[in-house]
């Protein structure tokens, strides 16, 4: 299960997640999605002056339920992810796994952009596991670019995953598996949802419901 570097990959190497016809239904909403112009530029967590955003990160994304007109393939591919999760978190050195993250929709446009080394979760915002599940059909990742390189830590080696589709990937979302998105040069597409540790989730919660108290109080003190 999930070790201190990579976690779980399930793809056409080793066995599909939900095969091609089902895959490719999700496919289809998702580019359906991209030609609607429902994906937008993804944003960036805090600022970072003098550096342009497309040079930090290039995609762009929609956030769903699944319970969306449309997204029922989707809806379909978040039960079954879900189902996998809780199977499986009897063996996760955290098993207080009990929500999780809308569905983050992304796209890669192909024009060359990907996204810098970053960690998902840095400072403890509750997210515990990452889930990556791509749609990239004959991916060739030598001619289109896009792998993820995950930079386990402590770790001599660095993991690289190519973004073929029906390929479902989990990492441990804190500092343990700082990663990249290698610049793509073909439209590559990609579903990402996060598990939450439900005390670290309810603490981040509370420390920001704190910090907006504190911050209204000094707007009225002046």
């Amino acid at each position: 299960m999930l070790t201190e570097g990579l976690a779980l990959t399930l793809s056409e190497d080793d066995t599909s997640f939900l095969g091609d016809v089902v895959g490719q239904c999700v496919l289809d909403q998702v580019k359906e999605m991209h030609c609607s112009g429902l994906l937008h530029d993804g944003q960036l967590a805090g600022r970072r002056t003098g550096v342009s955003k497309t040079h930090i990160r290039g995609d762009k994304i929609a956030w769903v339920s699944g319970t969306e007109k449309g997204c029922e393939s989707i809806s379909f591919l978040l039960s079954m992810i879900d189902r996998l999760v809780v199977l499986c978190a009897r063996g996760l050195e955290k098993n207080n796994i009990k929500e999780r993250s809308k569905a983050m929709v992304a796209c890669y446009p192909g024009n060359g952009t990907g996204y810098v080394k970053h960690v998902d979760n840095p400072n403890a915002d509750g997210r515990c596991v990452t889930c990556i599940y791509y749609l990239n059909k004959n991916w060739d990742a030598k001619e289109n670019g896009g792998i993820l390189k995950i930079f386990p830590e402590g770790k001599s080696y660095v993991a690289d995953v190519e973004p073929i589709f029906d390929r479902l990937l989990f990492f441990w979302s804190d500092r343990r598996n700082p990663h990249e998105v290698q610049p793509a040069y073909a439209t590559r597409y990609a579903i990402t949802v996060w598990y939450f540790d439900v005390e670290e989730r309810a603490q981040a919660k509370k420390r920001f419901r704190d910090l907006t108290a504190s911050s209204q109080e000094r707007s009225f003190a002046s």
